[in-house]
């Protein structure tokens, strides 16, 4: 703890009697940070506060399974106190994560302005008036003309306590771990550190090593890129969309309460009968309530957890750098670049015209509509949730699945609520798209008519043959098994020649006449003829074979047909 004594317990919110500063509270144990720690997901806590975390679940190492410090070096996962992610502690434990140093500047900045008088840290007599940026030790003004004297801390940076606190602002240097004293000035590419130049010329010593003001933009820019070009967008984005969720919440119930009015007013010029219909009327309302409310508290939830995962490493990736000296930003540079890295990648954008307050689809009174019986009596009005249930959604037709080249297909969109019923009107935002998976440039023209009774009737006509993909969309949302598979088979080609008994007959007995059948006559003569060789003994097409009169034409580069046995065989055409 190079920030505070060990034996001097760090001050909580409740013990100085004073705010504090939350930036230099610990969220876990509510007091001053000691040695704090950066988790994967941009929350600091710290060490001690880490390391009582119990674990979610453990990963064993990759060495063997039978050394007795497998346990020991087994990766852990955690969850963390602040946003509940899964993250993963190092091999090492919390030691092994990276060093809050913008926490430590708020927590010495916190004891600056704090009530009591600071100690000398060297000597622990005389009041601190002084402090030594590269040791990170408060000093009486004895100890601070002593600091001068000796020659290994002459050149420190020695900065008065009160300069400091009329500052605001602690521009602290990053000193190593493993050479106290030696501040990280330098970069190492090769391993992505930061390091002293005692490391550089021993640990690092073949490595190519780069003060850190000349890579400094180059990281930066990277966090910049992130933060500005993705993640402030889709923070925007996600505030739009809760705030238009919370509006359709207030809206939701609004719309309830009046449409409850309408059903109670209408119900009261009614009997016994009527009085019934009413309280069915209204129990199909609050399930109504009660499903839509779910729906957008489940929304709701997932973009405040959105919202909370992208505003907490934006915080924190603007703080770094609008705060952080170089070597504070090259230290949490690797953690910061892969939070905010997940975040940008991550589709949970919604969209806002599904959460949006003023959407036309809502809950409604219909006065008009016949409602059957009750106890007898004829009774009208039901309730319409005007709402279309994608997921519900059906598609009828054989036009789905085949087609023909050059024909029109055909098939029908059902909409369906919530409860599987079909919907009572039309109306509905109906998208039909239909591409060939191999060309993707053959699209093919979709007519959509609205039967104005919760169906669509959907034509088309396909001009290649193949393998299409369509996509059934509703409110710009894929309906149950879109994208559909369409196979179109080619055009049938159609019979150049005759339908006829033998070419014998046909052609009236002239010997140049052939036929695309296997039949031959004696002579010569390569037409059929009844009774001779080869004849199929039944009519046939005289340009191909084939018996059968409604059927397709082979090309004619084609030399294949079937015999009277249903083999394949070669013939001349």
């Amino acid at each position: 703890m190079s920030e505070q004594s060990a034996d001097k317990p760090p001050l909580s919110p409740e013990q100085n009697g004073d705010s504090v500063n939350p930036r230099a509270v610990c969220p876990a144990c509510r007091r001053l940070y000691r040695d704090p720690r950066i988790l994967p997901c941009l929350h600091t806590f710290c060490s001690d506060c880490i390391a009582q975390l119990e674990p979610f679940s453990a990963s064993p190492p990759r060495g063997r399974r039978d050394a007795p410090e497998a346990e020991d070096r087994a990766a852990v996962t955690v969850l963390c106190p602040d946003c509940d992610s899964e993250v993963d502690l190092p091999p090492s434990g919390p030691a092994g994560l990276s060093v809050d140093h913008l926490a430590l500047d708020e927590v010495f900045l916190e004891t600056l302005v704090s009530d009591g008088p600071l100690g000398c840290d060297l000597c622990g007599e005389g009041g601190a008036e002084s402090r030594c940026e590269v040791c990170c030790v408060n000093l009486c003004a004895f100890c601070c003309q002593a600091h001068r004297r000796q020659k290994r801390t002459a050149s420190h940076s020695v900065q008065a306590l009160e300069d400091l606190k009329a500052r605001g602002r602690l521009c602290r240097p990053v000193l190593c771990s493993l050479h106290p004293g030696q501040e990280l000035r330098l970069f190492c590419q090769p391993c992505d550190l930061p390091v002293c130049l005692e490391c550089a010329a021993t640990l690092h010593r073949d490595h190519r090593c780069c003060p850190t003001q000349d890579v400094i933009d180059r990281h930066g820019d990277r966090i910049r890129e992130l933060v500005a070009g993705r993640l402030r967008p889709r923070l925007e984005r996600l505030e739009e969309s809760l705030q238009k969720v919370e509006s359709s919440q207030e809206a939701l119930q609004t719309r309830v309460e009046a449409t409850a009015s309408e059903v109670r007013a209408f119900a009261r010029g009614y009997a016994s009968a009527v009085e019934q219909h009413c309280v069915a009327l209204l129990r199909r309302l609050e399930e109504l309530r009660v499903q839509r409310r779910n729906q957008l508290h489940l929304q709701g939830a997932q973009l405040r957890q959105a919202l909370l995962d992208v505003r907490g490493g934006v915080e924190f990736a603007e703080r770094l750098l609008s705060c952080g000296s170089d070597a504070e930003i090259l230290s949490a540079k690797g953690v910061t670049l892969r939070r905010l890295t997940t975040l940008s990648e991550r589709g949970y954008d919604p969209r806002p015209a599904t959460v949006a307050p003023d959407d036309d689809d809502g809950i409604c009174f219909m006065a008009s509509e016949p409602a059957g019986e009750v106890e007898g009596y004829p009774v009208v009005g039901v309730i319409n949730s005007r709402t279309v249930d994608v997921s519900r959604c059906t598609v009828e037709g054989e036009g789905l699945q085949r087609g023909v080249q050059g024909q029109r297909g055909t098939f029908t969109l059902v909409c369906r609520d919530p409860a599987g019923e079909q919907m009572a009107r039309g109306g509905e935002n109906v998208q039909v798209s239909i591409v060939h998976k191999d060309k993707k440039n053959c699209t093919v023209e979709t007519t959509v008519a609205d039967n104005s009774d919760g169906s669509y009737s959907v034509s088309f006509t396909p001009e290649e043959p193949g393998v299409y993909s369509v996509w059934v969309c509703v409110k710009a949302q894929h309906v149950k098994g879109s994208p559909f598979a369409l196979n179109v088979k080619r055009k049938l080609r159609s019979h150049s020649g005759t339908f006829h008994c033998c070419s014998f007959c046909s052609s009236g007995g002239a010997k140049e006449a052939r036929c695309g059948c296997t039949g031959t006559m004696p002579g010569g003569f390569k037409g059929c003829g009844h009774g001779h060789k080869g004849h199929p003994g039944k009519p046939h097409w005289s340009c191909c074979g084939s018996t059968l009169q409604q059927s397709q034409c082979l090309p004619a580069s084609v030399l294949a047909a079937v015999s009277s046995r249903g083999h394949l065989r070669t013939v001349e055409l």
